[in-house]
């Protein structure tokens, strides 16, 4: 291998860190051509986990590791809803040895093939929604040598609320909201004004003041649009006239 060539992955191996998912487009932009990327797969510094994506020879890749790759791409995903609260120490509901990892992304977004075809340790669960923009309420979450970007708590609440009840159950999205006591109603607000589901904003803003939070007293429920008429998020519940939502049986005592 050349002076030239040495140089390169030298340079390449301390930019990306280890555990990470390189995308072939990725590594293009940056100036490893095709060809040099072939090389060093001949030469053992890099393997591919599938079409145009590649990794550390020997490492030990995660559903965390791919994500990182797409998000250096500047794909709009990212870990939200339970996995989000569960790594930020707000979630003490899902059981042990569970490892589903929640990722979220916009209705057009397309999972690349190479993510979809590798066998990951974890069980990722792909969440397609437009309730909120991208880029919103996202905080940097550090996983082992690297950084992603996950929901912060207030906006994987809005995410789980939004799953409820059919795939999140309301009694413990009360609980956890019980426990996001330092939220930021400057943040919160910014959220429920772009929130686009009725449904998840009543039911965050019921939950809220059942709670007893400060923040809450803070908010410009003026602002927000909560819509008209009634919404029966469960069946044989009991409603709430102020947010006109019927809830379980449990979230009223």
């Amino acid at each position: 291998m050349s002076t030239y060539i040495e140089s390169k992955i030298n340079q390449l191996l301390q930019d990306i860190p280890q555990g990470v998912v390189v995308l072939a487009s990725w590594l293009h932009a940056k100036g490893y051509s095709y060809e040099l990327q072939r090389r060093y797969k001949e030469s053992q510094w890099l393997e591919s986990i599938g079409n145009g994506a590649l990794k550390r020879k020997g490492d030990t890749i995660d559903v965390y590791g791919a994500l990182y790759a797409m998000q250096q791409a500047a794909k709009n995903v990212h870990i939200g809803g339970p996995t989000s609260l569960q790594l930020q120490g707000f979630s003490h509901y899902i059981k042990m040895g569970d490892k589903k990892v929640y990722l979220f992304s916009e209705k057009k977004f397309n999972i690349p093939k190479w993510f979809k075809q590798y066998v990951w340790r974890e069980i990722p669960i792909m969440m397609k929604r437009n309730l909120l923009p991208p880029n919103l309420g996202l905080v940097d979450f550090q996983h082992q040598k690297f950084s992603i970007k996950i929901s912060s708590p207030a906006r994987a609440i809005l995410e789980c609320l939004e799953m409820s009840p059919a795939q999140f159950d309301l009694v413990e999205a009360s609980q956890i909201m019980e426990g996001l006591n330092t939220l930021k109603p400057n943040d919160v607000q910014l959220l429920l004004e772009q929130c686009t589901s009725i449904k998840v904003k009543r039911l965050f803003l019921f939950l809220a003041e059942k709670s007893g939070h400060s923040w809450f007293n803070y908010l410009k429920l003026e602002r927000i649009n909560l819509g008209a008429g009634k919404r029966k998020i469960v069946e044989n519940g009991v409603y709430n006239a102020k947010y006109q939502i019927t809830v379980p049986k449990s979230l009223m005592l």
